[in-house]
């Protein structure tokens, strides 16, 4: 299998002025302490439910929603955390949200796997492997019929690239030319399943010409990457001419779910993916091609996502709980 991005090099840094630059930092970062905070919380016991995290996947989140516009639309996964920080969401929402409480951002009734808040354009994430594929492909007929220029982008796993919903929401897109950008954060593993025992062409990119649209594969650990790959889709979409399948090579350095001790990930395997996640590497590159951006730079958008962190975890704590009488609103089925 070949994991080698088919995009051009990554993007020079000194195109970018140095607060857009930072600001890919600080929301990256604050993906990763969010989970990481969260990590704890679930193991010390005062966090109900389940989680499953995206450590080591922040660029593909942060480089794809930083091409879309506040009223373009994202669909989630059972992992959504990094994709709601991304798309605008507050910590303080999600932390209430996964402390259960009734004012987070779906009332307490989502939990981890659930969260999204439509008014800053993320549909409550689907749990179901691939199911908000064909969502997204309805949101994006939606956007064409009402003649707007929204977007929808589509976040899945490689995982979900195997079930029936993929080839149903991806050619229903491409029949219609609707306006979404299918995401594939290609992290090799479907739970504990490499994706090369579940499929004999493993570089998702290459599915889109079934389709009669374009695919791309690029470096998902290079947030600039990301970003330009997806603000390229995402303009293709609005001129009429998508769908696009953006495939976004990365990798989790944490496990599956809260439970997964990752014994199915080969030590020199992972030990690289360590070396590779984007966060680190996005930090040496700053302060390596740029001198303007300094360690003491990086270290002060640290410290303020952590404070920031730990305030928020107070306000989930203390959130009251829903109230019985909202026991059935909001429910439709």
């Amino acid at each position: 299998m070949s994991t080698t991005p088919s995009a051009a090099a990554a993007p020079a840094l000194a195109s970018y002025p140095r607060a857009a630059l930072l600001g890919f930092y600080e929301r990256m970062v604050l993906i990763r302490e969010f989970e990481e905070r969260v990590k704890f919380l679930f193991l010390e016991g005062v966090m109900p439910g389940t989680i499953h995290q995206c450590q080591g996947q922040e660029a593909t989140a942060v480089g794809v929603c930083s091409a879309l516009n506040p009223d373009d639309v994202i669909c989630s996964t059972h992992r959504p955390h990094g994709h709601a920080l991304a798309k605008g969401l507050s910590p303080e929402e999600l932390l209430i949200e996964l402390f259960g409480g009734g004012t987070g951002c779906c009332r307490g009734k989502g939990g981890s796997m659930h969260v999204g808040n439509l008014a800053k354009g993320m549909l409550p994430a689907i749990a179901i492997v691939g199911g908000n594929i064909p969502l997204a492909a309805g949101i994006g007929l939606a956007f064409k019929m009402q003649k707007t220029t929204q977007v929808a982008a589509c976040f899945f796993g490689d995982g979900a690239t195997s079930e029936g919903a993929f080839h149903e929401g991806v050619n229903l897109a491409a029949i219609w030319s609707l306006p979404v950008v299918f995401v594939c954060e290609n992290n090799r593993y479907g739970a504990s399943t490499h994706i090369t025992k579940v499929s004999r062409q493993p570089c998702v990119a290459e599915r889109a010409a079934a389709y009669g649209i374009r695919g791309e594969t690029v470096d998902g650990n290079d947030v600039l990457a990301v970003y330009e790959a997806a603000r390229q889709a995402v303009a293709e979409c609005r001129a009429g001419h998508g769908p696009v399948l953006l495939e976004l090579l990365t990798y989790r350095i944490t496990g599956h779910s809260r439970r997964d001790p990752c014994h199915y990930q080969p030590k020199d395997e992972r030990d690289e993916a360590l070396q590779q996640e984007p966060l680190g590497r996005f930090a040496r590159r700053l302060t390596a091609e740029r001198s303007d951006i300094t360690e003491a730079d990086l270290t002060v958008v640290r410290a303020a996502v952590g404070q920031r962190l730990t305030a928020a975890i107070e306000v989930g704590r203390n959130a009251p709980p829903p109230r019985v009488e909202e026991l059935l609103t909001d429910v439709y089925a």
